[in-house]
């Protein structure tokens, strides 16, 4: 049987969907017209007909692929073994990128063009587009006339490589499901590259290792961790040494680096190098941009700013109080922030649920579409993002309606904050006695001691028994919430504790109020000291005026030392403006061992100082915060809130023009509805 590649995508669609399809969605999905998917259907109707398989039509609704469940599965097996695939240009690069690295000897182009069922010229055009790509890996692409193609370069950058080209091309459900044969050939290829088969081994060192510093670190940071742990030991097992460092330093050894290798030297039978130990020793690495005496991240502010704007255009477009929702600023500032990251660097945005997006929210699709367009214009904002941020405004909009909950549940969500509020929301409406109690990651989970929840729900594959967690779709369908009804009944109500569980619940009821009590008294220690200062001289410099505004901080005794403070001020300074965009103010911060308590105050100057030579900005509204080289989490995160409260307009009005009173009214509101969201 042979298949064209989009013979294969309508299959898959059709395979993987449940309810009705429309050729539109179809056309949509594979960028197509419709009248050419109409084409293909009529040519695929004739090949499932002869595996006893057929496509209902229905009229108004779609297409449907009508099959007994065995007939199905043994169809999509034979699909495996014999479909002749017609790889996408994108995906036939990726496949030679995985021969190449694979590959110790050059490998002719008739051997690619054969694997890949394509003419040779076709795998010397290709070559040609993946030179500037191998270029900025630090590689080298070398081609030779009768010597073939091969890769030139480090191991470490071959590693780096297969790193990124998992990063495009595989997501957590295929990182950590179960089964590579329901994957595309490509997947597959690269699940092979990275060495998928020891996952749950590193996995598992990992998490022994983990009390030594790993649990600092992101969701996003242990993923990338683990991929290139698992690729180390793939390349290793392959006979693909890394190379001995040629530069001279000596190795920290630490109880992380030691328990890891330990751990690692236990569940997989490899020997470590030297040299391998010193590249395990840099993944192991915190790989921070933060400076040390920082005390908010650097790019927090425009950040939020993208994120105001974003939410402002958003209102002027749909008559909905976006503003008014924190956990929706909280989502998107957390989304924004890494998908923007990814977008710069050129990776590849995947949303698997983009079509069926486009058809249940397309008003909103379109909305979110002409604000993004309008709010971030630096770098092109793919469709996919856009059903992301969908997904967060939508739970925005369903949020307006609360709904009593009795099942304690766990969400894991590894698209997003709104992704998994969005399949809250829904689940509420389905089945309001589900409670969601928290939301976790695809680590997280596996950690999480049984007796605190009912019910784990997650929208990909999790490394867990199938007993212990049920997998559904963020839409969540009408035959998944019927579904999840079983699994409650058949599982979840079987589960619940008696009055154990009840102690439990005071328990966790104890620690809530502990936690609270927590962020009070933060919110107390900086508000209740909050002063505003009235500094009439005239500076020359901006050295000068920190000096003075540090010597009044002095008097209060949050520090014992004026210069110190300063220089470290300058220090920040020097690494970006401290300018808060389109306001007139600047905001000061930095954190140190000789701040005895965090501070926040503000300075109005007499005279405009000028901060930012290159543009001409000036100020005259300075706000100083300051905090202990070693703050709680719940002060750092009270203090990242004032901070954005910065960009919101009545707040900047009250900076310039309000009285001591008056601002501090308004940060006591705002902390208020913040510590709501904690309860």
């Amino acid at each position: 049987m042979s298949l064209s590649n989009r013979n294969r995508q309508i299959l898959e669609l059709l395979m993987n969907r449940t309810d009705d399809i429309t050729a539109g969605e179809i056309a949509a999905e594979i960028n197509v017209s419709t009248r050419t998917v109409h084409r293909e259907l009529s040519e695929l109707e004739s090949i499932l007909a002869a595996y006893g398989l057929a496509l209902q039509k229905k009229s108004g609704k779609g297409i449907q692929l009508q099959a007994e469940p065995e007939q199905l599965e043994a169809f999509r097996r034979l699909l495996v073994g014999m479909m002749a695939i017609e790889y996408s240009p994108e995906d036939r690069r990726t496949m030679i990128l995985c021969t190449l690295l694979q590959e110790d000897e050059p490998v002719k182009l008739f051997a690619l063009s054969h694997d890949l069922a394509v003419t040779v010229p076709t795998i010397t055009n290709d070559l040609d587009e993946l030179e500037n790509w191998v270029k900025k890996a630090n590689l080298i692409l070398v081609r030779k006339r009768g010597y073939g193609v091969g890769l030139s370069g480090s191991e470490a950058n071959k590693r780096r490589m297969i790193a990124m080209l998992a990063k495009n091309g595989l997501d957590e459900s295929d990182l950590f499901g179960k089964s590579m044969n329901s994957h595309s050939p490509v997947k597959q290829r690269l699940l092979e590259l990275i060495g998928k088969e020891n996952f749950t081994k590193v996995e598992a060192a990992l998490w022994l290792a983990e009390d030594e510093g790993l649990s600092e670190l992101s969701e996003q940071g242990y993923t990338n961790l683990l991929i290139n742990m698992s690729i180390t030991i793939a390349r290793i097992q392959q006979g693909k040494p890394i190379e001995l460092h040629p530069e001279p330093y000596s190795l920290r050894h630490n109880k992380l680096l030691t328990h890891t290798i330990e751990h690692l030297s236990k569940v997989i039978p490899i020997e470590l190098t030297t040299a391998e130990i010193f590249y395990i020793a840099e993944l192991l690495e915190p790989k921070s941009h933060t400076h040390p005496n920082l005390l908010l991240p650097m790019e927090e502010l425009s950040y939020m700013e993208i994120v105001w704007k974003l939410i402002r255009n958003m209102e002027s477009s749909i008559a909905v109080r976006f503003s008014d929702d924190r956990s929706l600023r909280e989502g998107l500032l957390s989304h924004l922030e890494s998908a923007l990251t990814r977008l710069q660097e050129g990776a590849t945005i995947r949303n698997p649920l983009l079509s069926q997006i486009k058809k249940d929210y397309e008003a909103l699709f379109d909305a979110i579409r002409r604000a993004v367009d309008k709010t971030i214009i630096e770098i092109a904002v793919p469709d996919e993002e856009i059903g992301f941020l969908v997904m967060h405004f939508g739970a925005s909009i369903e949020r307006q309606k609360q709904f009593r909950r009795n099942v304690k549940a766990i969400l894991v969500c590894t698209s997003g904050i709104g992704t998994s509020k969005m399949l809250a929301v829904r689940l509420t409406k389905e089945l309001p006695q589900i409670n969601i109690i928290g939301h976790a990651s695809w680590f997280e989970a596996a950690r999480i001691p049984e007796k605190e929840y009912d019910l784990i729900i997650s929208t990909v594959d999790l490394p867990l028994e199938e007993d212990q967690y049920i997998k559904l779709s963020p839409l969540l369908t009408k035959e998944e919430a019927e579904r999840l009804r079983l699994f409650i009944q058949n599982v979840t109500l079987q589960k619940e504790a008696g009055e154990s569980g009840e102690s439990g619940q005071d328990a966790d009821s104890t620690e809530k109020l502990h936690r609270i009590q927590h962020y009070v008294n933060e919110i107390v220690s900086i508000i209740d000291p909050f002063t505003v200062y009235r500094i009439e001289q005239s500076f020359h410099s901006l050295r000068e005026t920190l000096e003075v505004i540090c010597e009044y901080v002095r008097r209060t005794g949050v520090i014992d030392e004026v210069e110190p403070i300063v220089n470290l001020l300058l220090e920040r300074e020097r690494l970006s403006s401290q300018l808060i965009p389109d306001t007139g103010l600047a905001l000061f911060h930095i954190r140190s061992e000789q701040v005895r308590k965090p501070s926040f105050s503000l300075f109005q100057l007499e005279e405009d100082l000028l901060l930012d030579h290159e543009t001409a900005s000036e100020v005259r509204q300075l706000l100083l915060m300051l905090g202990p080289k070693e703050l709680s989490k719940e002060s750092l995160e009270v203090l990242s809130e004032i901070s954005s409260f910065l960009l919101i307009p009545e707040m900047i009005e009250l900076l310039k023009s309000g009285t001591q009173s008056e601002i501090k009214h308004y940060l006591s509101q705002e902390l208020a509805a913040f510590l709501e969201n904690k309860k």
